[in-house]
């Protein structure tokens, strides 16, 4: 009786238990079957926070403010920029590649004896690296007097001599600051430092305004993008890749030829909603008509102004067009406040003269240069360095 009873309730336990554990298996396959089909609908992780937001410009047109990569799809990790030091040491060994032009002077100013045509040949030299007539041949008579009084042909002396008067020109205690202050309203809103970057299509704008997202990222500060270049169809997708590789917010419009002026303000709006430190408009860069690009930018310039002053427009020029770069360079002084020059394309080139002329010319720094095609090659204009290398 008792084997009996002792039989019928293990019988009854190990049915009961064989029915609990084919419900978990069943549950269990029910749940990878799931993330199977998830993972080939490429749906598989998305980390907290992925976000597509859309806001309604001034002008009314609709803007998509995309998260960044890595909280949008949390598949590849964020790049780590460069840092200044580094920066520095490859703009010397890429600047030293344009001393053709330092050692052809330092070849005709070391002869012994100086003629009318040895002078004449200093100031080709000087004009082929696009220093500008006026610089030129102010640079020549100073040199007349400094040789006459140094009475020397030494390598050495002569070398001095030049890196003096060539410092002299480039200027070596101008501001060369990037201004990048926070600014309160009166209604203790605090706003982002606001930079538009303007400049030709061409002169690699919209690349100079990634990479100068990634030094600002290496600096410690929270960047956002504006695409305000619309009317280049790819302006708004080459700045969104550049965002995406280290984690930079993009604002840009979901239409094409969109009104510049309200990117911009959706750009600055959402910098300023997030706390970000510094917002960068790209801007289009059509010549064909003056009056098209001053109403433009114009428009730009007011609506940005709203919130806060801009902190800086900086303009970007190609280093290898010379004395057309200066022309377009003026255009542009006309139209916004220039506070700051770009040089892109200045590694390996005879032409480094440009930075002397355009800062004589616009009276306005050249504050970054463009040294080589990687993601870090650009870094703030050292005079000295610029000057050793001419002369290396």
């Amino acid at each position: 009786m008792v084997l009996r009873h002792t039989t019928t309730v293990t019988v009854e336990f190990l049915t009961t238990f064989f029915i609990w554990l084919g419900l978990a298996l069943f549950i269990a396959g029910l749940g990878f079957g799931l993330t199977r089909q998830r993972r080939e609908r490429g749906r598989w992780w998305v980390r907290p926070g992925t976000r597509r937001r859309r806001r309604t410009g001034a002008g009314g047109a609709a803007t998509d403010v995309l998260a960044p990569p890595g909280e949008e799809t949390g598949v590849g990790a964020l790049e780590v920029p460069e840092g200044v030091a580094g920066r520095l040491v490859r703009l010397r060994s890429r600047l030293a590649r344009s001393g053709i032009v330092g050692a052809r002077l330092l070849n005709l100013l070391s002869k012994e004896h100086l003629n009318e045509a040895d002078w004449e040949d200093v100031e080709e030299a000087l004009l082929r690296a696009d220093l500008g007539v006026d610089p030129a041949m102010e640079l020549v008579e100073k040199l007349r007097l400094r040789m006459k009084v140094l009475g020397s042909s030494r390598r050495e002396d002569v070398r001095a001599v030049l890196q003096e008067l060539l410092l002299d020109l480039v200027d070596p205690e101008v501001d060369r600051t990037l201004h990048l202050e926070r600014t309160t309203d009166d209604a203790g809103v605090r706003h982002p430092a606001s930079v538009l970057v303007v400049g030709v299509n061409g002169t690699g704008k919209t690349t100079t305004v990634g990479k100068i997202a990634r030094f600002l990222v290496a600096q410690g500060h929270e960047v956002v993008l504006g695409a305000a270049d619309t009317f280049r169809a790819a302006a708004a997708d080459q700045l969104q890749t550049w965002g995406d590789r280290v984690g930079v917010e993009v604002v840009k419009s979901d239409r094409e030829q969109a009104d510049p002026a309200s990117v911009a303000f959706d750009a600055v709006s959402t910098a300023r909603d997030r706390g970000a430190d510094v917002v960068l408009v790209d801007t289009a860069g059509r010549l064909q008509t003056k009056v098209d690009l001053m109403n433009e930018l114009g428009k730009i310039e007011r609506v940005i102004s709203r919130g806060a002053p801009i902190s800086e427009v900086l303009l970007v020029l190609d280093a290898t067009t010379g004395q057309n770069g200066l022309r377009q360079a003026k255009v542009f002084a006309e139209v916004v406040k220039v506070s700051g020059i770009v040089l892109t394309k200045l590694d390996g080139t005879a032409k480094g003269g440009i930075v002397v002329a355009v800062q004589r010319e616009l009276g306005v720094p050249v504050k970054f240069v463009g040294i080589g095609e990687g993601a870090d090659d650009l870094a703030p204009f050292d005079p000295f360095a610029f000057v050793d290398a001419l002369l290396s």
